[in-house]
Order: structure tokens, then sequence, then C-alpha cells
């Protein structure tokens, strides 16, 4: 259920903001109250968000849009690292190529963005949140997704060190684990196993969803929902946790 103003004039920056979670997400916070601005390369589409066109992985395009929230926003409250990609290839087709894009998108964005948003906080000396997009995928190997699943793996490892080393500034960092969830993503990943797999898309689509005890594929609401609740004060000594949000499908 949305807080109407549980996130009342905080400064948030959504990566990957244009389309499934990342909207989901930016949805949300601006229905709880907060300033909110999306970078993608995309523009982001929804009443009052502001939207920057970029690249996530680019360093000096990162630094540029977290210094423009902290100029228009006063400051920067609240920053989710959603950029990502999934591609479904066997490791022994896989070009290395692939496994760069994977790891650059998936990892690296979540590193400078993390980063700068870190600096800023500590220079304005009031604390923050850092919230990164990890997958159950991190947490167990998947066939065909060995660089999806490395790449979300890492991403455990790095917030997690984030929360040790950023605590004394009362600066908090969390992954969130999505399972299955209904997004523009799904034909994508539908197409790819059907290749490797020899069923339709349907199947594959049926397959991964008798996965889910739960019974349905996620939202982006249902994910957006945990991410503001980790954002809140209500999760102020949360903080290094990786949060599952999976209809109970291989739980943690």
């Amino acid at each position: 259920m949305t807080e109407l103003n549980r996130h009342s004039g905080k400064s948030v920056l959504v990566t990957g903001s244009a389309s499934g979670i990342g909207l989901g997400i930016v949805k949300r916070f601006l229905a709880e109250g907060a300033l909110v601005t999306g970078f993608d390369l995309n523009e982001t589409k929804a009443e009052g968000v502001k939207s920057i066109l970029g690249d996530a992985t680019d360093e000096k395009e990162v630094q540029q849009a977290v210094d423009r929230v902290v100029v228009e926003q006063g400051g920067l409250d609240v920053m989710v690292c959603n950029a990502g990609i999934i591609e479904v290839e066997p490791v022994v087709e896989m070009n290395y190529a692939d496994w760069r894009k994977v790891m650059d998108i998936n990892v690296n964005s979540v590193f400078l963005g993390s980063r700068a948003a870190a600096r800023v906080m500590i220079a304005k000396g009031r604390g923050g949140v850092i919230v990164n997009a990890s997958s159950g995928a991190g947490r167990r190997g998947v066939p065909n997704l060995s660089h999806y699943c490395a790449s979300k793996a890492a991403i455990l490892m790095l917030t997690q060190s984030l929360a040790i080393e950023l605590a004394p500034h009362r600066i908090r960092a969390n992954c969130y684990m999505p399972g299955h969830i209904e997004t523009p993503f799904w034909g994508g990943i539908a197409e790819g196993f059907a290749k490797v797999t020899n069923q339709t898309q349907e199947e594959v689509v049926e397959g991964f969803r008798k996965t889910v005890p739960w019974g349905r594929f996620g939202t982006p609401d249902d994910v957006a929902a945990s991410v503001s609740w980790l954002a809140s004060p209500d999760a102020e000594y949360v903080s290094g946790q990786a949060i599952a949000m999976n209809g109970a499908e291989f739980p943690f």
C-alpha cells in the first residue's frame, strides 16, 4: 500500500528508469512524495518526474546526472541503481563481447552510480540510502545465464562492502533481488530460452511460472514496494542486506 508522505521532500535518482521495474520504482517514489529524477537512455515518462537522458555505464554522464540532481533537488537522499540487462546464451557459444556487455551494464553501472552517490552524500553530511539491483540469479546458477548470474552475484558483494564502508557516514546500502517479474524483458528472455531448449515461448513462460509457489509472476509494483521500504526511516537499521521478492521461489 502506498504511503503518501513516506518520502516527502526526499531527493531520489533512479537509473534504468524508462520502463519495467525502474519505471515502477519511479512511480512509487513519486506517489510517496519524493522529488524523483530518472536516468536512462530513453525518456522516463511519469507525471512529476524529471528525466535525464544518459548512459549508466558512462562515468562522466553518471557524475553529471548526480551533480544535476544535487543542484536541482537540493541534494541526493536516495540512489537506486536499477539499470541492467539479461541475455540468454550457452557459455560455450558466448563471445567475450557479450560477457563484457552484461558485466558493464549490470555491474559497472552500479559501481559508478553508488560511488557518485556516496561522494555527494558524504559531502552533504546528512546520510543517505543506496539501493542496488541484484537478482535471485545472483545466489544460484542458472543454465544459459552464466554472465547474468555472475553479474548479479557481484552486486551482492559490492553492496555488502559499501554498507560496511559507508556506515560511519550514516549511508545505508542494500540490494533488492527480484524473481520473475512481468516486464518488457520477458519477450527477449522467452525467445532466448525457446532457442536453447527447443520449446515455444509460451512453454518457456509457463514453465517458469510453475516454479513460483505463489502462483503468479511479480509486478514492478511488487519490487517498488520493497525498494521504497528499504529507503524509508522504518529500515534505518537495515544495511548490507539483500531482500528478495519472488513469491517463495527458491527462498533464501
